[in-house]
């Protein structure tokens, strides 16, 4: 059942109980996601992530990454928090702590966006579309009821904020996604990157966008939890179709140069650090009426004293997170976020935050892991293009 999630009268978009934003489920019983039974018996090793029992892979995470890249990977991302806020102005008011153009949003467009904190640290990054009925915000699963309470702690009691825990979430991911889409869900190859609609598929409603988290063209499929074992089985009956598990999930987002929240981004990080400066639209910029606005406008202006930079490493062994960005006194001057071995470069790759003057591309730099020194070098991200479906592209 969804959720109303509220501090006003509950016929603006109530679908459900009231939800006072304090009912959090025990974080020592990880919870179960609608298709924990299925897979199980997929195979999957499961293990707990972001307050769920999570697949993190099936036939291993090298085969499954390599698929995706090359097929289409078949993701659980139901522990992500799917909200509906509905009201007089919800769009105006989500801008209090959004510094996206929400209210320019339209119809059917998706745009990504950070809940930012009154001192301008990321709190959450997360994705807005503008749906008929309201403005759809899909936010992190391992923070998404402490985003519950931000937002009730900062809009009016006239907005409502629907917890759609009675919908599951899918991704499916990868270049051939669209041909094993489109035979279940005629219409959807229409859809291109960033855009979302309504469909039907045998009786049942499905919210479907073009989007994802691995660099990949792909699509993010709400559907009614009741029903999505049905859909991971007509989807998985597809040859261009296997299920993947959260270990590709990570190398793959960390390949596209994609930032994950509580690792590379988190409360004490401005977007001017974490060099997403695109999330910031130029209305209110000029404004300067978001959260934050004046410590980020000066970041902005200044530089910021640290950056989210990509790193090739020398060598095959990857470096993990936490290890250190050190100088030439052995000093500790940054931290890696992220490291893996990236498969599709056949080398180890990382995400760190080192200070402006090192955050040049080319530039050398030394980390520090369980006693060893490293060299890395300092590159643009994402480390392998993109290949989303965009307007006016191909498809």
């Amino acid at each position: 059942m969804s959720e109303a999630v509220h501090g006003g009268p509950t016929e603006h978009g109530a679908r459900g109980t009231e939800f006072s934003g304090d009912e959090q489920p025990d974080e020592l019983a990880p919870q179960l996601l609608p298709l924990d039974a299925w897979h199980r018996r997929q195979g999957a090793r499961m293990v707990a992530f972001a307050g769920y029992e999570m697949p993190i892979h099936y036939d291993g995470i090298l085969a499954e990454h390599l698929w995706t890249r090359a097929n289409a990977g078949l993701f659980d991302v139901s522990h992500m928090g799917q909200l509906l806020f509905t009201g007089d102005g919800a769009d105006r008011a989500l801008e209090a702590v959004l510094p996206g153009d929400v209210t320019g949003l339209g119809p059917n467009r998706m745009r990504y966006s950070l809940l930012l904190s009154d001192s301008g640290g990321i709190l959450d990054d997360l994705m807005v579309t503008r749906r008929d009925d309201g403005i759809y915000v899909v936010v992190n699963g391992a923070t998404k009821y402490d985003d519950i309470a931000h937002f009730l702690d900062h809009l009016p009691d006239e907005v409502t904020i629907n917890l759609m825990d009675d919908q599951a979430l899918l991704a499916l991911q990868g270049p051939r996604a669209v041909d094993a889409l489109a035979r279940l869900v005629p219409g959807v190859a229409q859809l291109v990157f960033m855009t979302a609609a309504a469909f039907d598929w045998q009786g049942t409603p499905l919210w479907i966008s073009r989007s994802g988290y691995t660099g990949e063209d792909g699509f993010e499929i709400s559907v009614p939890s009741d029903q999505v074992e049905l859909l991971a089985d007509a989807l998985m009956a597809q040859p261009e179709v296997k299920p993947v598990g959260l270990g590709a999930r990570d190398l793959l987002r960390l390949e596209a140069g994609l930032p994950l929240y509580g690792h590379d981004l988190d409360p004490e990080t401005s977007p001017v650090m974490a060099d997403l400066g695109f999330a910031l639209s130029k209305r209110r910029r000029e404004a300067a009426d978001f959260a934050g606005a004046s410590r980020i406008l000066l970041e902005r202006e200044q530089g910021a004293i640290v950056k989210r930079v990509g790193l090739l490493v020398e060598g095959r062994q990857p470096v993990r997170e936490g290890a250190a960005v050190v100088d030439d006194e052995a000093s500790e001057v940054g931290r890696v976020t992220s490291g893996c071995f990236a498969p599709s470069l056949g080398r180890p790759i990382a995400m760190a935050y080192v200070p402006s003057a090192m955050a040049v591309p080319g530039t050398v730099v030394t980390l520090a892991q369980r006693g060893k020194l490293h060299r890395a070098t300092v590159t643009p991200m994402p480390f392998i293009p993109h290949r989303y479906v965009r307007a006016g592209g191909p498809k």
